[in-house]
């Protein structure tokens, strides 16, 4: 019955401060998912059911048979274990999933935890205030974090550290140099990006330096004793040479010019060196410098060949002599580009063929620089489909990293130019690949290291090469800090530390919610030496048009029903001041479930019927498309569930089809691709998320999204698998939403996203801020726009403003209807001759004036409004006539 045992013995409070629900869950075992989910729906009052004490949590639980107690315990026996027990059941229970619930549901009103503080929004501080709070959060780790530091000469202060943390086991040399920023130098990659000129390592050592000696030990001036050259990293990275003050004749003669210059020239300078290794004279060139001067040799090497083939290269010879293909003019020029800036984002639009590209960057890298080894990291469905490219464009010799962890160790070491692997292969062969010195490191699909706090991405963003290139069609899907993360790969000063970036580009309400991004003109500006982006308009790609249908279907009351009440629960937690662990667990859950019951309720509760309108049109739209032989259908779903609702209705069609999806192995997927775009008879390609990127699948010609995903960029991800370079024929996309529900409020987040990523990416761009329709930095901002009004979707406005007009000349045939029955009763009245002999009793006037009262309704515009029923539709015709009859009369 343990929960979790920790490395240190821990009190009662710091084993349940600490614990987690994935760490709840992994313990409790397979029901512990589960139970703590489940838990959560017990009502429980903190001051009458919970008994907390310094060895145990005792809960008194409300069930149908009378309260249960369930208990956590601190196990003093066991060395800080925690145990559970409960009073009704002898395995895990919801019962024991309540009290677990419970702790991480109520952590600060259990006193486990603080509140997070309320902060001043960043974007209302200075930039000296800000480089203050952010020399505070690093002076903050330095005195926490555990690290064990050892120094070289121990007699002084100044000198070289090796400190290394305890936590991570990673090491980083400090040269300390004074106790001022800016007069040391670590290792580490927070100095060489934050530009502060210090980092936590250098701060430990300064702290234990100012303990160890005196004062007038620490006002000695640093005296340099060899030549160096090294990087000084400021607002910009600097190169250039310390030395001591004193040098011998021979020394001086050569290396006096540089003294005390900052960005010296790089080839006098190497020529500097060079007789200095011919006067037998020691000096070191830090690893970090030599990366710089390298690079910059390699841009002025490749100036005048890149800007030769960009200025026609429409007309250079390399278009048919590069590779063994005929490439197009704007795949030659961005080649050209990727080479001369030698570590490069290339953005183009889906469908431009990113991957020739990639082959061609390598290929011209070998010819021209003598790269050797190139690492390919992509999608672990793309990995065939690069050996092929690979194999159809060039000579090159191209292996895939396969099989189990032992086997892949020696696959990286091998003599291969192209290694080709997946981002999860990436972090469980961190270690051998590290031991690789890559030339070049490809990663295709970039966007997947799009979230820079993400262990994939720290690892991936972790790797060495000389030259690197990201292909990403959309390296900015949802905020700016997207592009961030993928720009730290191949240049992590480029953008400047995290919390300048930030402050410069966020726009912050008052309460510090994000409402938009600003000066984006510096941010293009900033990216237009690493950054290439071509649409196909840009390029005069001929594409065959696209016609895009948004079909709306109305739910069932089945469906909007369940929807409305998981509705419910995400409005109730978005109306917190701040959310726990299980607050973000049940509103990711209770987001899903809407989502799915747009789709129908069998994919929420797995109880038929399943009640689905969504389904029933399907249907009819399934064999519409069938029945045309010319059509070639890919149809995406979010769910497997979905895809096996699905595929009944296409086996009663009697035709011929392919599936798709996470559970089908990465060997298989070629066979399903090839058939679909070769076979006549395979009609319809079914597929989830999985086949969503990379995928070619031009011998499709119509496009069925069932399901709107959560990210709008992977919609058209999803189209750009058959609206691409290489599709002859029109190409037809089908996207399916459910009225009324969280699927068509997620068409509002297309426009501000795709506007975000066209003043950022383009440089032709003038938009200077970009207000977004969601707040992306905090999740109950993002969540506003799905809980208030539903804004207009650029989809879909023709049928928007059709449906629009026709509810105004509604609204006018309302009016006029109104005034018709008026003056024909007036009429009939007058026909029929009210004197005082024939009028009727006030008070049966009366009794058919109340009986009206109660069908008549007041309108926006406080007019009355009576509303009426008619038998069928033939009432109508015998109405009018009537009507038309009575208004006839002379």
């Amino acid at each position: 019955m343990a929960l979790t045992k920790p490395s240190r013995l821990l009190t009662f409070r710091d084993l349940l401060s600490h614990l987690s629900f994935e760490r709840a869950c992994k313990l409790l075992g397979s029901e512990g998912r589960g139970a703590i989910q489940r838990g959560g729906k017990f009502e429980v009052n903190l001051r009458e059911d919970v008994r907390f004490t310094a060895d145990e949590l005792r809960v008194s639980i409300p069930d149908s048979e009378g309260n249960v107690e369930a208990t956590l315990k601190h196990d003093q026996a066991a060395r800080g274990q925690l145990t559970w027990s409960c009073s009704k059941c002898f395995k895990v229970c919801d019962h024991v999933g309540c009290v677990v619930s419970l702790v991480l549901d109520n952590k600060t009103a259990l006193g486990l935890a603080k509140a997070p503080p309320e902060q001043e929004p960043v974007a209302s501080l200075s930039d000296e205030a800000i480089v203050e709070r952010a020399i505070a959060e690093r002076w903050e780790r330095a005195s926490t974090e555990r690290m064990k530091i050892k120094s070289e000469n121990r007699e002084t202060p100044w000198g070289d550290y090796l400190v290394t943390s305890t936590l991570s086991g990673k090491s980083y040399g400090v040269s300390l140099r004074g106790l001022q920023p800016g007069q040391s130098h670590c290792t580490c990659p927070d100095f060489r990006t934050n530009t502060l000129g210090t980092c936590k390592h250098i701060m430990r050592v300064g702290a234990i330096v100012k303990r160890k000696f005196t004062a007038e030990q620490l006002k000695s001036r640093f005296r340099q004793k060899q030549i160096e050259v090294l990087l000084d990293y400021g607002r910009d990275v600097t190169l250039r040479v310390a030395m001591p003050d004193k040098l011998p004749a021979d020394v001086a003669e050569v290396m006096e010019p540089f003294r005390d210059k900052v960005n010296p020239p790089l080839r006098k300078l190497l020529n500097a060196l060079g007789k200095l290794e011919g006067l037998a004279r020691e000096f070191v060139v830090w690893p970090d410098a030599e990366e710089f001067i390298q690079q910059r040799l390699h841009v002025e090497r490749l100036r005048d060949k890149v800007a030769e083939i960009r200025k026609d290269p429409a007309a250079h010879p390399l278009r048919t002599t590069l590779l063994k293909t005929k490439l197009l003019p704007y795949q030659l020029e961005g080649i050209a580009f990727v080479v001369g800036a030698g570590r490069a984002v290339l953005a183009d639009d889906m469908g431009l063929g990113k991957t020739i590209q990639g082959v061609g960057v390598a290929e011209l890298l070998a010819r021209e620089a003598g790269i050797r080894r190139t690492l390919v990291i992509c999608p672990a469905s793309l990995k065939s489909q690069w050996r092929g490219e690979i194999n159809r464009f060039c000579d090159r010799t191209s292996q895939l990293i396969d099989g189990p962890v032992a086997q892949r160790e020696t696959q990286y070491s091998g003599d291969v130019f192209f290694t080709i692997c997946n981002y999860e292969q990436v972090l469980k062969d961190i270690l051998a690949i590290e031991q690789v010195p890559w030339d070049l490191i490809i990663l295709d699909e970039g966007q997947r290291i799009k979230n820079w706090e993400a262990k994939t991405s720290r690892v991936v963003k972790g790797l060495k090469s000389r030259f690197a290139l990201v292909l990403s069609g959309t390296p900015l899907e949802n905020r700016l800090e997207d592009l961030y993360s993928v720009v730290q790969f191949i240049d992590n000063r480029r953008l400047g530390p995290g919390f300048r970036f930030f402050n410069e580009h966020r726009q912050l309400s008052e309460t510090g919610k994000l409402v938009g991004y600003q000066n984006l003109d510096q941010l293009r500006e900033r990216l237009k030496p690493i950054l290439l982006r071509r649409t196909r308009t840009s390029v005069r790609l001929e594409l065959p048009e696209r016609t895009t249908e948004v079909v709306r279907i109305p739910p069932t009351d089945e469906q909007k029903s369940m929807h409305d009440a998981h509705m419910q629960t995400v409005a109730s937690i978005v109306a917190k001041k701040f959310l726990t662990e299980m607050d973000l667990l049940r509103l990711r859950m209770a987001l899903l479930m809407c989502r799915m019951s747009a789709n129908g309720t069998f994919l929420v509760n797995k109880e038929k019927p399943n009640w689905s309108s969504k389904l029933e049109r399907l249907t009819g739209l399934i064999e519409e498309l069938a029945a045309e032989a010319d059509r070639k259908v890919v149809l995406f779903s979010e769910w497997t569930t979905m895809l096996d609702l699905i595929e009944p209705l296409l086996k009663a069609t009697g035709v011929e089809f392919v599936r798709l999806d996470g559970s089908v192995p990465q060997k298989k997927r070629p066979e399903l691709v090839h058939a679909f775009q070769n076979d006549p008879q395979c009609r319809f390609f079914l597929s989830t998320n999985a086949g969503s990127t990379g995928l070619n699948l031009q011998a499709g010609n119509t496009l069925i999204n069932v399901d709107l995903p959560w990210n709008p960029a992977i919609l058209e991800q999803r189209i750009g698998r058959i609206h691409r370079m290489g599709q002859q024929r029109p190409v037809q996309v089908y996207i399916l939403v459910t009225e009324n529900t969280l699927e068509e409020q997620l068409l509002a987040t297309l426009s501000a996203k795709k506007d975000l990523a066209l003043a950022a990416l383009d440089a032709e761009s003038t938009v200077d801020q970009v207000k977004m329709i969601t707040g992306t930095d905090d999740i109950k901002a993002r969540l506003e726009v799905l809980l208030g009004a539903k804004p207009e979707a650029y989809l879909d406005k023709t049928k928007e403003r059709d449906e629009r007009e026709e509810l105004q000349r509604r609204q006018r045939v309302a009016v006029a209807g109104g005034e018709m029955f008026t003056s024909v009763f007036r009429f009939l009245g007058e026909m029929v001759g009210q004197n005082s002999s024939s009028a009727p009793p006030d008070e049966l006037i009366q009794q058919f004036r109340s009986r009206l009262d109660g069908c008549v309704q007041t309108n926006d515009a406080g007019q009355p409004q009576l509303t009426i029923t008619l038998p069928d539709a033939s009432a109508l015709d015998g109405l009018a006539k009537t009507l038309a009859s009575f208004l006839a009369v002379k």
